[in-house]
């Protein structure tokens, strides 16, 4: 079978000639189709060349999303350490860090419910496309930052376009690929999202090794990987022209079922109804668990091995075991590794995550994944004493946090119609940016409430993430009450009290003439 032809001979051109395929419409890729004769192959093979390019464009996106995010976390005390105004203490840093990623989390919040409503309203791949210029152009404005005022501005305005990727990609995916295919795929754009991660980990040793090398100036490599951040804007050059609207949404804007007026409008059609009202209360609370456990807690994992590793290597140096200027670089090296560690652990994480949620059902999944994160974050925080606890703690925390993120892109888009999905799917998300940020805010209190008066004591550190582990327990509470969407299709528009029918990649034999000369 062709990839570029209609399957249906109904699809061909007017004379019923069914070995001459019909004209594509525009705006429609006839090969983002389910295929019956597909259906029983292996989920890999159920997907057309049309399918991968969509699944690539839109993992893509969310890797380099998640690239930034990282460049942030591995370049944001450097980066406020050289900015830092005049009798600054190394707490003051500490805390203000916390601060500036919780006006990130804002902007990302923001931006997620922004262009949620918009992908709804205008297309998923249109606003994708801009997110990503949003989301790279102010990460490499922020290389000219001079104060903490205007770093803190860029961070923010970054995570306008970083806080909508998620709930696009998402979507699209979603409404693109088969059936027989969405649980894997959607989990599998999770897993490549540490590709992203590791990335930032590579540009880190990279910068390092510049300035050690004397080829960057010494304290300024962090402007650099800020710099890097604009790579993604290549990408949408390349594919904008190609990436198309689902057809299942074209044909929704054709029957005029597509939100109209103000921005808020898909938040009213949201929560008018009881059943999606219901979904987004239910979505928002086990999202927010994930996120304010991973950006509340699990992101200041970097600073307290920052203070590990460089209490043990200070040690080995007042020992005689290792030169005292070969400190820094051993420290940057382990930290480094440790993330490393980490970031594969997530991969398998949310690689068995997706594994688990296909087999025993949404809620199962995230029970135990919710139950793990909360036991090995508070042991990691609570043991964590030399590099070697680091590089087995790390891999495990990885995993449990990071696992039921393949969780939320899987289990999110189940929840909506196709009118309301890509609305909904952002504002659970992005809510839990906004209680992440709330998070960030009450764990910088907690670190100055439990300060030793030690600059270099991680006590404060490790209480206030202790602490904030309850946040696991909300997700664990809400599971109850939320719906399982295991082995049943996409909910669609309609009396939200009727069996709840599929919403699947619509023929374009069926959506053309609807749809015929619209983007």
């Amino acid at each position: 079978m062709s990839l570029n032809a209609p399957s249906d001979p109904a699809a061909a051109g007017a004379t019923g000639n069914a070995e001459s395929p019909a004209p594509k419409p525009l705006g429609v890729a006839v090969d983002a189709v389910a295929d019956p004769d597909r259906s029983h192959l292996p989920w890999y093979r159920q997907l057309t060349g049309y399918h991968w390019f969509v699944f690539l464009i839109a993992s893509a996106a969310w890797l380099f999303d998640c690239l930034d995010q990282r460049l942030f976390s591995l370049a944001r005390i450097p980066a406020l350490g050289a900015l830092k105004p005049a009798d600054t203490t190394p707490d003051d840093v500490q805390a203000f860090g916390k601060v500036v990623t919780a006006f990130f989390l804002i902007g990302w919040g923001v931006g997620g419910l922004i262009f949620g409503a918009l992908g709804d309203k205008f297309g998923r791949s249109k606003m994708l496309m801009l997110t990503i210029l949003i989301y790279s152009a102010f990460t490499g404005l922020s290389f000219f930052s001079q104060s903490w005022l205007d770093f803190t501005v860029c961070r923010f305005l970054t995570g306008l376009g970083v806080g909508g990727v998620f709930g696009l990609a998402v979507a699209l995916i979603a409404e693109t690929v088969p059936t027989g295919a969405r649980v894997q795929a959607l989990g599998l754009l999770q897993v490549l999202s540490t590709v992203g991660n590791v990335l930032a980990v590579g540009i880190k040793y990279a910068i390092d090794a510049l300035e050690k090398s004397g080829t960057l100036q010494a304290g300024e490599g962090w402007r650099w990987m800020f710099l890097i951040g604009l790579t993604p804007a290549v990408m949408v050059v390349f594919s904008y022209k190609r990436l198309k609207e689902p057809a299942g949404w074209l044909k929704l804007k054709a029957e005029g079922k597509l939100p109209t007026g103000s921005i808020l409008v898909p938040y009213k059609n949201l929560v008018r109804s009881t059943r999606w009202r219901r979904n987004l209360i239910v979505g928002s609370l086990i999202a927010s668990t994930g996120v304010v456990g991973l950006w509340a807690i699990g992101e200041y994992a970097v600073d307290l091995q920052d203070r590990v590793f460089r209490g043990h290597f200070t040690a080995l140096a007042k020992a005689g075991e290792i030169r005292a200027d070969e400190v820094k670089s051993k420290v940057d090296n382990g930290k480094n590794l440790a993330y490393l560690l980490n970031m594969i652990g997530a991969g398998v994480g949310m690689w068995l995550f997706t594994k688990v949620t296909a087999v025993t059902g949404r809620r199962t999944a995230f029970a135990i994944g919710f139950s793990a994160a909360l036991v090995v974050t508070a042991y990691a925080y609570w043991k964590m004493e030399t590099p070697t606890d680091a590089y087995w703690m790390m891999p495990l925390m990885g995993a449990a946090q990071l696992g039921p993120f393949a969780g939320f892109a899987i289990y999110l888009p189940e929840l909506f119609p196709g009118s309301l999905r890509s609305t909904g799917t952002s504002f659970c998300y992005n809510l839990g940016r906004f209680a992440a940020a709330g998070g960030s805010f009450f764990s910088a209190y907690l670190t100055k409430l439990f300060a030793t008066g030690d600059p270099t004591s991680s006590l404060p550190l490790r209480y206030s993430a202790i602490t904030m582990c309850a946040i696991f327990l909300v997700g664990l509470f809400t599971l109850p009450f939320a719906p399982e969407t295991r082995g049943k299709p996409l909910p669609e528009e309609g009396d939200e009290g009727a069996p709840q029918r599929g919403f699947e990649p619509v023929p374009v034999a069926a959506a053309a003439p609807a749809v015929a000369g619209k983007a």
